[in-house]
């Protein structure tokens, strides 16, 4: 059974952004390797406000698993998943698509709540624990950036916030045995 593994993280944002990944917990159920994260200073007024006239917000979040070896570690898993965050001015509803739970939309009046369901991966599933060897060494790793944009032709000259939405975190890594 894997021990838990909390990471507190420190690391410095690239951009003016200070983002961070904070609670970094890699745990397993009975099957599956599971993390649990949370991104700290992810918004800004200016995303706030941007989010509230209807454009669009995605975080991208990237997990990489490595089994540490003598020379050259072996990459186990490299996942992708994307949070969407948007607003209907007409309802004045937020909703959130997360690609790890596809086909399911949450939904919220409350901008508090749908930013805190954005910036979170609760129990996303790594791997299947019979694909790791015992008493083997690991780094999982992960980080997360807002991603890339797309405006309709020459509406990023229109809003001259735009790029202080930029942000990415460093990678933060968990080392830990199975």
């Amino acid at each position: 059974m894997l021990a838990l593994a909390f990471f507190f993280g420190s690391g410095e944002a690239v951009f003016a952004q200070n983002a961070t990944i904070e609670e970094l917990i890699v745990t397993n159920s009975s099957t599956d390797l599971l993390l649990f994260l949370t991104v700290n200073n992810a918004f800004t007024k200016q995303m706030e406000e941007g989010i509230r006239n209807g454009i669009p917000v995605t975080f991208t979040f990237y997990v990489r698993l490595e089994r540490k070896r003598r020379w050259l570690n072996q990459e186990l898993v490299s996942q992708k998943v994307d949070h969407t965050l948007s607003y209907d001015t007409l309802k004045e509803e937020y909703s959130i698509v997360r690609s790890e739970l596809p086909g399911q939309i949450f939904r919220t009046k409350s901008l508090a709540e749908a930013k805190k369901n954005m910036v979170q991966l609760n129990g996303l599933t790594v791997l299947p624990l019979k694909l790791l060897q015992p008493e083997a060494g690991y780094l999982l790793m992960v980080k997360a950036r807002l991603a890339e944009k797309t405006l309709p032709l020459y509406l990023h000259y229109v809003i001259p916030f735009w790029s202080l939405w930029d942000f990415e975190t460093e990678w933060y890594t968990v080392e830990f045995r199975y």
